[in-house]
């Protein structure tokens, strides 16, 4: 589970912001969260703010951490990492950026961070905390200078020649072995899954329905009769792309081809019908939620956290609140998983449905471009308090303030 990660220098935040998982002493609400020791850890979380605000930055930015983490090994030693540090002022231009994530494997804490901009890294560590102790794991400092607890140095001292400037420590050690820095590897690559273009989402759900186990079978179709979309089958296959499809094809892309290309066929069984639509045939919001299905359902079986960017898109409120409660539900969320997005569906705003620690808001500055985060439990917010209304009207920041004075007639 994740406990919270900050960024400085990072595409529009330039200063540093820490986004947190970590359940604060209020109460209410407990199902909300979960307790390991002494922590008490949010299942979910929502992200507000007005558009280019910062909200979909933030994901991209934890995006980029797990596939640089996962690429690393194959990078050449001359490849640029996909590091983009704040743009609107020439200092920070020139400075790193700076990422860092706090997470619990195990009932065990882990650290992990870095300082690091296109060409190199120039500061990593992971350190981790059994029987509550921390422990370090390695500390790089300099871009190639390297320490660890003495018991582990021989063995790791040998990995510092498997590594370069531009690759992660973190991903070197585990690929050759190293038991210690495993878990947090697999964690960061393996166990958070990002959401965001829909076509690629698309592409990543039908491949696993094509595979698809009976579980999942069984989820998809009681998820779709519970939530009212009358579908009762759907069938997933690949089938050939048209031969009027193919001839169309430039030269230079049919002569790369190895085999005729194909493209998944997706049918939904209507109840009372027995044909079956297309999935071009179906409205925007069952192909979105069709696509999220496999998602929700790996994540709540294998205590993972999915991070969703527009969760609302195309799809009803009741919807939206509907897989958030999932979510906080002990009974249907027993492994503690997660769930983080941003949306513009203000019906969440609920100190019912919500605690105030489980409510973000990203803000950008006027004068300088730079986005910045906080929670809702940073203001006085009475239990009762109506947050829906008090953030339409701008109470807690985080909305456009448009003007109205727009004349497209008006005379020069």
């Amino acid at each position: 589970m994740i406990l919270e990660f900050s960024i400085a220098n990072y595409l529009s935040f330039r200063e540093k912001v820490t986004f947190s998982m970590l359940a604060n002493s209020s109460k209410g609400l407990e199902d909300n969260y979960i307790k390991i020791n002494d922590k008490k850890i949010l299942k979910t979380s929502a992200i507000y703010g007005a558009n280019a605000s910062g909200k979909s930055n933030l994901f991209k930015i934890l995006t980029s951490v797990v596939l640089m983490l996962r690429l690393s090994n194959n990078y050449d030693i001359n490849a640029k990492l996909p590091i983009i540090p704040f743009k609107f002022d020439n200092d920070s231009l020139k400075k790193p950026s700076e990422f860092e994530i706090k997470f619990i494997i195990k009932d065990v804490r882990y650290v992990y961070g870095f300082i690091a901009d296109e060409n190199k890294i120039y500061d990593e560590y992971l350190y981790y905390y059994p029987n509550g102790r921390e422990t370090k794991i390695f500390d790089r400092t300099n871009i190639n200078e390297y320490s660890y607890s003495q018991k582990d140095e021989r063995k790791l001292k040998e990995l510092e020649s498997k590594n370069s400037s531009n690759k992660f420590f973190l991903a070197t050690a585990t690929n050759w072995n190293y038991e210690k820095t495993k878990p947090a590897y697999e964690f960061l690559t393996k166990s958070i899954s990002v959401c965001s273009n829909l076509e690629e989402l698309k592409s990543m759900a039908f491949n696993i329905y094509e595979t698809e186990s009976k579980d999942l079978k069984n989820f998809a179709l009681d998820f779709l009769k519970k939530t009212d979309f009358n579908i009762e089958d759907y069938k997933v296959s690949k089938v050939d792309i048209p031969q009027e499809l193919i001839t169309g094809m430039p030269d230079f892309i049919l002569k790369t081809m190895q085999e005729k290309p194909k493209a998944y066929q997706v049918l939904f069984k209507h109840k009372n019908s027995d044909n079956y639509l297309s999935l071009d045939e179906e409205s925007l919001g069952t192909q979105v939620m069709f696509s999220f299905i496999p998602f929700l359902a790996d994540t709540l079986k294998n205590k993972k956290v999915l991070v969703i960017d527009e969760l609302d898109k195309s799809l009803h409120p009741f919807l939206v609140q509907y897989i958030v409660e999932m979510f906080n539900n002990k009974e249907i969320n027993k492994n503690g998983s997660q769930l983080i997005f941003n949306t513009h569906d203000t019906n969440l705003l609920d100190l019912n449905i919500l605690r105030r620690d489980q409510i973000w808001f990203t803000e950008k500055t006027k004068e300088n471009g730079m986005s910045d985060l906080y929670p809702l439990s940073d203001f006085s917010v009475r239990k009762k308090e109506n947050v829906e209304k008090g953030y339409l009207l701008g109470r807690y920041g985080a909305v456009p303030f448009i003007k109205n004075d727009f004349n497209l007639w008006e005379e020069e």
